[in-house]
């Protein structure tokens, strides 16, 4: 036999061919899917930027959101980068320092968004239950503090990333992944030692910090927020309890295939965990662009504003600006009165 000219079987080849076609397609309808998502989420967030900074008293809840909202809008402006990464196939092509910049910026979104939601909790929770001292210490300049710890408490957790995040050539790609070795010291052998025990006290802390210890107490305290309506009977209707399921079950859902993925790396990194990788990109860009839509129907009050400044934006567009469409057989004309905003069309 000629080893020289060996080739492989046609039906192998056609296997190959077929799952790499494969592989194309589901990577080309997650990106698709992601541009989707990031169409969705940059209307859906500013829109709530623009009400909750612009059109709403600051108060206590109002400054909450805001920051809250401005991380899913900051994970709103990274899923361009990873829908690109996810169409080449996991090949990075941004360079050393977005590699590092963009995961650094994830890990702070993810630590402020999750220690917002544990302090909504925790704020709505002692409301409930003692509704006077609330009233006496709950205040917009005591939030403000506490929502600047919570940024700088996320920036510190996030700083590993600009240290150990780097390229490497894998196969032909460039990936962007973490190197915990790069501290280590001696030889080859302790310097792998080093890294896997830099690489699970990072897991464990984030694993506790950003969803064990949180997760806790968002269902903990949901679930007296629950109890405490029931005695009290301060709810109408069931439309409390599902909005409080729903935020536990969406924060679940989001986060864990993000800490899954990274807990699988410590055991085995390969493109086994492509699969788990896509899936977290999906689970925290859904996250942060659907999110917000549940707080549309907790919140009147932001309802009544924002279908007020929507409707005060229309009637100054088309006070100021006249449109014509002219065609052949008809034409278009925009009339304004005062309560309200009609088309009239006029048919030649």
């Amino acid at each position: 036999m000629d080893q020289g000219n060996m080739t492989l079987p046609p039906a192998t080849l056609s296997n190959f061919s077929q799952t790499q076609a494969a592989v194309k397609a589901s990577h080309l309808a997650v990106a698709v899917l992601l541009f989707a998502t990031f169409l969705v989420g940059v209307v859906v967030n500013s829109l709530y930027l623009w009400v909750l900074g612009l059109k709403m008293r600051r108060t206590v809840t109002t400054l909450w959101f805001l920051h809250l909202v401005s991380c899913y809008f900051l994970f709103t402006l990274l899923i361009p980068f990873f829908a690109v990464y996810v169409l080449l196939g996991f090949h990075w092509v941004f360079g050393m320092a977005m590699c590092k910049l963009l995961n650094a910026c994830i890990s702070v979104g993810m630590f402020t968004s999750v220690f917002l939601l544990s302090l909504i909790s925790l704020d709505r929770c002692i409301f409930i239950r003692y509704p006077v001292w609330s009233r006496r210490h709950r205040t917009v300049p005591q939030v403000r503090k506490l929502v600047v710890g919570v940024w700088l408490v996320s920036f510190i957790l996030s700083a590993p990333y600009l240290v150990f995040r780097e390229t490497h050539a894998d196969r032909g790609k460039i990936i962007c992944k973490n190197n915990y070795s790069v501290f280590g010291y001696g030889n080859g052998a302790e310097m792998q030692t080093f890294g896997r025990r830099l690489h699970l006290a990072l897991f464990v802390v984030r694993f506790l910090l950003g969803f064990l210890l949180p997760f806790c107490i968002i269902t903990g305290c949901y679930g007296q927020i629950g109890l405490e309506l029931k005695e009290k009977r301060l709810a109408r209707t069931g439309k409390p309890f599902k909005v409080m399921v729903a935020a536990v079950v969406s924060f679940f859902i989001s986060w864990l295939p993000y800490h899954l993925y990274y807990g699988l790396k410590f055991f085995k990194d390969g493109p086994e965990l492509d699969t788990i990788l896509i899936i977290y990109t999906l689970t925290f860009c859904f996250n942060a662009c659907f999110t917000p839509i549940l707080y549309l129907f907790v919140g009147r009050r932001f309802q009544q504003v924002l279908r007020t400044s929507l409707l005060a934006l229309l009637q100054e567009t088309f006070q100021k600006s006249k449109c014509f469409l002219v065609g052949s057989r008809t034409s278009w004309v925009l009339v304004h009165s005062p309560s309200s905003l009609s088309c009239v069309f006029i048919c030649s």
